[in-house]
């Protein structure tokens, strides 16, 4: 399993970046795949996941309105979408999925908000 997310980089708040994610190693579009984060000095935080084949997707209350995860299954790719970015926004962002029982990270892509 092969996760390899890209994308971060240093915006200003109030600004946009498109964080990708490409999946190998297991059938992807059997999988729910989520966007996780992670802050300096705090826990990580899932915030938000995308089912299979419906597209349903579920957002933490932080990101919500603001963020948008799509899938591309032929593609095997996972996408996050960020807009209105905020300074709490900054951390390391990582995809995610759990496949029989074990969670799997792509390495992370650095996300920094600041003016």
């Amino acid at each position: 399993v092969q996760l390899q997310a890209s994308g971060g980089g240093l915006v200003q708040p109030g600004g946009s970046l498109r964080l990708s994610c490409v999946a190998s190693g297991f059938p992807f579009d059997r999988f729910w795949m989520h966007w996780v984060r992670q802050a300096p000095g705090k826990r990580l935080e899932s915030i938000a996941l995308i089912d299979p084949p419906s597209e349903r997707a579920t957002y933490a209350d932080s990101v919500k309105g603001r963020f948008t995860i799509s899938r591309d299954d032929a593609k095997n790719t996972l996408e996050l979408q960020m807009n209105q970015l905020k300074p709490e926004d900054t951390g390391v962002y990582y995809c995610m999925s759990t496949i029989d029982g074990t969670p799997y990270f792509g390495q992370g892509t650095q996300v920094t908000v600041s003016s």
